[in-house]
């Protein structure tokens, strides 16, 4: 019993220290504006808007719970505590509240002006041929499985298969609260070395894959950037199928190219044009947004978005399935031998690890 008091008093006094730095106030008071915005009339003109607020105002009023519902359970704690009341799931709960509240602490290192942001996430293989083509839909795999975990929802905007095996490229729309925040430190060049599944001398292969996360931004946060629809060169075309009864008959996809920047986007994953048209402007808005970041100094550490080769040199973390089993985060020495977790989308450790040392 005594252990266990002391772990519940430590617990109730780093839960106190979480209330003074976290501005509860302020959090209802934005969750109130927000619920005023849903009562709107006219909230359902624009659906893709509605569903972003209804979703903002569902994720805030979960964290408000989440933070009050704590300190009930923590104040329960004390008081069985007090009158000398044992249970024998006490030391599970305490255990799992403890929990809670480093996730909560967690959010705290998300302070970023976009963190609590959707996130447009996207993989691009590298140098290694069909070999880093299949990395990358490995990749694909474990960061679907990591989006399963979070509750978060993805979609994916646009995907490029590769001619033999696994992907050239896809890109995700990831909307969860703190999905940016979450995801932009896994930006960069991510490195498999393994031995070669598409040899038959079974020959040790190393090959690349770079991710590139971005926020979804409204265009009350692009700021001075403009996007004039003269900019604009819009193209259609069939979006990508597997063939049979889901060939696309019609034109749905959408390729955006900014004339100023050269930047393409596309946009394939909805069943109607006007649908990939908003999300290919959307992705555009994020890349411009990305590109002035870039050329803003003071700003390039917070982005982690700008393209670099997927190569030798730049990589963030290694996959190293043979000889010996190992994945390695290069810039927190964070490593585990336990590769098949990792590759199942278990990166709490990984991206938790970067969030705080930032």
């Amino acid at each position: 019993m005594k252990g266990l008091k002391e772990k519940i008093h430590k617990l109730s006094e780093e839960y106190e220290q979480f209330l003074k730095s976290v501005n509860l106030i302020e959090k209802k008071q934005k969750l109130s504006e927000l619920e005023g915005k849903t009562l709107d009339p006219n909230l359902w003109a624009d659906q893709q808007n509605a569903k972003k607020l209804l979703q903002q105002f569902s994720d805030l009023k979960t964290e408000i719970e989440d933070i009050e519902n704590l300190g009930q359970e923590i104040e329960l704690f004390n008081q069985m505590i007090s009158q000398d009341e044992e249970s024998k799931n006490i030391s599970k709960d305490v255990k799992e509240a403890q929990k809670k509240l480093n996730n909560l602490n967690l959010k705290m290192f998300l302070s970023g002006p976009y963190d609590d942001h959707n996130a447009i996430f996207s993989i691009h293989a590298g140098q290694g041929g069909v070999e880093a083509m299949d990395w990358s839909s490995m990749l694909a795999r474990m960061y679907q499985r990591y989006f399963e975990k979070k509750d978060w929802k993805f979609r994916i905007l646009d995907s490029t298969a590769g001619e033999e095996a696994g992907i050239k490229s896809v890109t995700y729309l990831v909307e969860g609260f703190y999905a940016y925040g979450y995801l932009k430190h896994e930006s960069g060049t991510h490195r498999l070395v393994r031995q070669s599944p598409f040899n038959a001398d079974n020959l040790r292969q190393t090959s690349f894959a770079l991710v590139e996360v971005l926020p979804e931004l409204e265009d009350v946060e692009m700021g001075d950037i403009k996007i004039d629809d003269e900019d604009l060169e819009i193209q259609f075309f069939h979006a990508s199928s597997q063939g049979g009864q889901n060939v696309q008959k019609v034109s749905t996809a959408v390729r955006l190219t900014h004339k100023p920047t050269g930047i393409v986007v596309t946009a394939q994953s909805e069943r109607f044009q006007e649908q990939n048209r908003k999300y290919a402007l959307n992705l555009l808005k994020s890349k411009l947004w990305a590109l002035e970041q870039k050329k803003a100094e003071q700003e390039k550490k917070q982005i982690k978005g700008e393209y670099q080769p997927a190569s030798w040199g730049t990589q963030i973390r290694s996959y190293v399935l043979h000889p010996y089993k190992m994945v390695k985060d290069l810039r927190t020495e964070v490593e585990t031998g336990n590769t098949e977790a990792v590759l199942d989308g278990d990166l709490d450790e990984f991206i938790e690890a970067e969030v705080r040392s930032l």
